[in-house]
């Protein structure tokens, strides 16, 4: 049987009914736990969804950049007669 690293209560889950990367909740306190080893059983607590999705918006944030960047530097020529 495993703890929760937040609450230190133990949680039944046989660890045949999981995985290593699984997602469960602790019953008492509500935390996220991730499954970092199935033998013998250990959590770790799991990453919010909402900091996941803060990392993917600063990607796209961070390409749109690069593109408008990129748009100045091709509008050089454009001027040239030929």
């Amino acid at each position: 049987m495993a703890s929760c690293p937040e609450c230190d209560s133990d949680i039944d889950v046989d660890e045949y009914d999981v995985d290593k990367g699984d997602l469960i909740s602790c019953p008492e306190c509500g935390t996220n736990l991730e499954v970092t080893n199935v033998s013998p059983l250990e959590f770790e607590s799991a990453p919010d969804e909402d900091e996941d999705d803060d990392l993917e918006e600063d990607e796209v944030e961070d390409g749109e950049d690069e593109d408008e960047e990129e748009d100045e530097d091709d509008g050089v020529g454009e001027d040239w007669e030929e």
